[in-house]
């Protein structure tokens, strides 16, 4: 195993120059769980520990090593590194953090492709494929569509399902596959590049883990049965894994997601909904928001039925997400700046006593 085979080049060699890294070894984070990492490099892989000092000066918590990033190390145990930073990511998909307005959850760093995986048979939701678009586009992650369990549904049912696709997601592939009868498996393939990073995000039981294992041609995932009561998907991914594929190329698995939050993803939003920001260029008002405007041209393709009204309402409903998480960071932004000033006042105070 080589660092290239790992997805290194000389873009990462410049930036570990850039950063005066040249004296520590390289390796990427392949697995990350609760402040634990993996990290591998072509000698094997090692349990990672931050240094004090990158956990002194980290702000918040996306400053801290990622699945998919480069850092740079150095050996202190046979099985173990310490971590002494963290290249610049080229890409960063992430969403709103669950339970925390306001704080972001990195999925993964550094990737190039994004298999947005759905099952054909159970709680298909363009909807939810819409918000999966937006943070690939936020990232400039080129994104895929993997239509799952295509064995469980029949022709007609298969056709109306991506015919529905093609009508409100345009120019982005959709791959119809079967993990169970391995139909389209070797056609997957052939999508994956030597050398590119891709990205698994969906929901928990629509297959994530057993495609891993199909790619990787052995079984490296834990997988579990739909649940029989509920119909749901169960975590069976208990944290991220970067798999390297045989044939090149490398694969990170996440757990299920069952919410996908909006950060300030505005370009995301723009690019996963196209249609209507080309509409908007006819609004009336440069700053419409395409809700009650007089003259928006958004509102009248819709009541025309020339823009699909669902579509619509997903917008809508994400741009609120949006604009809540803007007005909280820059709440908690204010709120900092003025606890600075209260600490920095009574410094002062103290020092003139």
């Amino acid at each position: 195993m080589t660092l290239e085979e790992l997805g290194y080049n000389s873009h990462w060699e410049q930036l570990r120059k850039s950063h005066h890294y040249e004296s520590f070894g390289i390796g990427r984070i392949i697995s990350e769980h609760k402040e634990r990492y993996i990290v591998k490099t072509p000698d094997g892989e090692y349990e990672g520990e931050i240094i004090g000092n990158l956990r002194f000066t980290a702000q918040s918590r996306s400053d801290y090593p990622a699945v998919g990033d480069w850092v740079a190390i150095s050996e202190y145990d046979p099985d173990k590194v310490l971590i002494h930073g963290v290249l610049p990511r080229e890409t960063v998909i992430e969403r709103q953090a669950v339970g925390n307005m306001g704080e972001k959850q990195i999925i993964a760093a550094n990737i190039d492709y994004a298999l947005i995986v759905v099952a054909a048979d159970r709680d298909f939701n363009i909807n939810r494929l819409e918000r999966y678009l937006t943070l690939c586009y936020a990232a400039k992650v080129s994104p895929m569509i993997v239509l799952t369990k295509v064995d469980l549904v029949t022709a007609g049912e298969l056709e109306k399902l991506t015919h529905s696709i093609e009508e409100r997601i345009e120019q982005v592939p959709v791959i119809e596959i079967s993990n169970q009868t391995l139909f389209g498996i070797t056609n997957l393939k052939k999508h994956l590049k030597e050398g590119k990073t891709y990205c698994l995000l969906g929901s928990s039981g629509v297959g994530k883990s057993t495609l891993t294992n199909n790619l990787m041609g052995t079984r490296v995932m834990k997988t579990n049965p739909i649940s029989s009561s509920t119909q749901k998907g169960r975590h069976v991914t208990s944290h991220r894994q970067l798999h390297v594929l045989e044939g090149g190329g490398m694969l990170v698995d996440n757990p299920g997601m069952r919410e996908v939050g909006i950060t300030e993803s505005e370009e995301g939003i723009e690019l996963a909904f196209d249609t209507i920001a080309e509409l908007s260029v006819g609004c009336r008002f440069r700053d419409c928001s395409h809700t009650s405007e007089t003259g928006c041209a958004v509102i009248a393709a819709v009541d025309h039925g020339e823009l699909d009204r669902a579509s619509y309402e997903n917008y809508l409903r994400m741009e609120r997400e949006r604009e809540h998480f803007d007005s909280t960071i820059a709440e908690r932004r204010m709120k900092d700046k003025s606890f600075g000033k209260m600490i920095k006042n009574y410094k002062k105070d103290q020092g003139n006593q």
